[in-house]
């Protein structure tokens, strides 16, 4: 494809970085120097978020100072990766503020469709499809099918996921942008003036975690839209330890409920009881925001953007934790040994801990028993020919095997088998689980649920 490179906007590349390898920091400097047209890349702002290895102090300088167009900027104390980007933004001069990690690799072609995909609508944030570089081996591995956009469970996590039927059938041909309900955050491109009109990035997020939801949120809900473009490739190296602490990711989740989520906050605290009580400061200026804006509400979100999200019923009294009244302290529990899969592993019961996550259930309206923090959701399942509770992925008319009923009494019986669901210590052992027997009034087969 052609592009008119004299009505491209420009754009400054913005890489806020701490205690970086060397090696890989100028990998990503070099990298967008040699693949942006001169005409289209303004400046490349380096913000040093107080780093302290010493080879980034006087050997940088140097080195920079050899090249062209690339400025660097030290912060006085360390401001997290939220606000580092936002200094880098405040002095940017190009039209679009392209925002990358400090461990990426640019590919050839990589800036232009972006910058063409803003000039036709400003109010489009614009995301290169993410490559993956190898930890270890630097290998590059390029994304040759149809790319993945962003999507996020109910415990506010970010999660990769394939293009929905919708977007498919709304999408003209392979090389026009990709909707995307969400972004990873490291990778994007803005228009400056709609940066600074959407209220940049909210700077009472400390660190970093959660502030990628939170600016998908509001620029779906204040009438922008995000995107991912296929055509725009840029490899990053995904750290086995991120430079910035996680810690303050809880509170900027917590910040991003209360502005966006209206009442659907709900089932993310659910999830996540002790978020209820994490300090999140004063949001008031970015509600004023919201409402300044005309924003949108969440279920309009969740509805028009994101509808393959399934909403949880949430019930009073049928979710929560699942604990047996024989067995007082003990709950359903469920941690797969991988997050990417998590079908297929059997049930057990452990301490009650409180804490929602692994031992979060939900009963619903359709009698199903959903393990849904995560996405795609579970349901508990009976094989035939087991007593086991296994699980399995919920399925829009729900099979037999997937049906429970929650009695009046507390016992869980499962209909295809006409059993009912006991608590039992494994043979040979000191843990128990929840299995199939013939129902009986033991205190065993009683089930009650607890929100925390």
């Amino acid at each position: 494809k052609k592009f008119n490179y004299r009505r491209l906007p420009t754009t400054s590349v913005i890489i806020a970085f701490y205690n970086e390898a060397w090696s890989t920091l100028l990998r990503t400097v070099h990298s967008v120097l040699e693949t942006s047209p001169a005409v289209l890349l303004k400046e490349i702002i380096l913000v040093d978020d107080l780093s302290d290895r010493v080879y980034l102090k006087t050997q940088l300088e140097t080195y920079i100072s050899n090249l062209d167009r690339v400025r660097l900027i030290r912060t006085n104390k360390r401001e997290g990766l939220v606000r580092a980007r936002l200094i880098g933004a405040t002095f940017a001069t190009g039209d679009v503020l392209t925002f990358l990690d400090c461990h990426c690799e640019c590919n050839s072609g990589w800036l232009e469709p972006l910058l063409e995909r803003i000039s036709y609508d400003e109010t489009a944030v614009v995301c290169p499809v993410i490559d993956t570089i190898d930890w270890n081996t630097f290998e590059f591995y390029m994304q040759t099918g149809e790319p993945m956009i962003g999507g996020f469970d109910w415990r506010l996590t970010f999660q990769w996921h394939s293009v929905p039927k919708h977007e498919r059938d709304r999408r003209k041909s392979r090389i026009d942008p990709i909707r995307s309900p969400t972004m990873a955050g490291g990778l994007f491109a803005v228009s400056k003036k709609y940066f600074e009109y959407l209220g940049s990035y909210d700077t009472g997020m400390e660190v970093w975690g959660g502030e990628n939801l939170e600016f998908s949120f509001r620029i779906w809900q204040c009438g922008g839209t995000l995107e991912t473009h296929p055509c725009s490739h840029v490899g990053h190296v995904f750290p086995k330890q991120a430079p910035y602490s996680r810690n303050k990711a809880l509170a900027n989740c917590v910040r991003a409920a209360e502005v966006w989520m209206d009442e659907f906050k709900e089932l993310y605290y659910h999830r996540n009881p002790h978020a209820r009580l994490e300090p999140f400061g004063d949001v008031t200026e970015r509600k004023q925001l919201r409402a300044k804006l005309q924003c949108k509400d969440f279920r309009w979100f969740l509805e028009n953007v994101y509808p393959e999200l399934h909403v949880p019923e949430d019930r009073p009294g049928f979710f929560g934790m699942l604990q047996n009244k024989g067995l007082k302290d003990y709950c359903f529990d469920y941690n797969p040994p991988n997050e990417n899969q998590i079908m297929g592993h059997q049930v057990l019961l452990y301490l009650c801990h409180g804490m929602g996550q692994n031992q979060f259930f939900e009963y619903t309206s359709q009698k199903e028993i959903r393990y849904n923090t995560h996405q795609p959701e579970a349901c508990i399942a009976v094989e035939a020919g087991t007593d086991i509770l296994t699980m399995h992925l919920c399925q829009d008319t729900v099979p037999e095997n997937q049906k429970f009923i929650l009695q009046e009494d507390g016992s869980l019986f499962h209909t295809q088998s006409n059993k009912c669901v006991q608590a039992e210590r494994k043979p040979f052992s000191d843990s128990f689980v929840p299995l199939l027997r013939d129902c009986t009034d033991s205190e065993h087969q009683k089930w009650l649920f607890k929100e925390h």
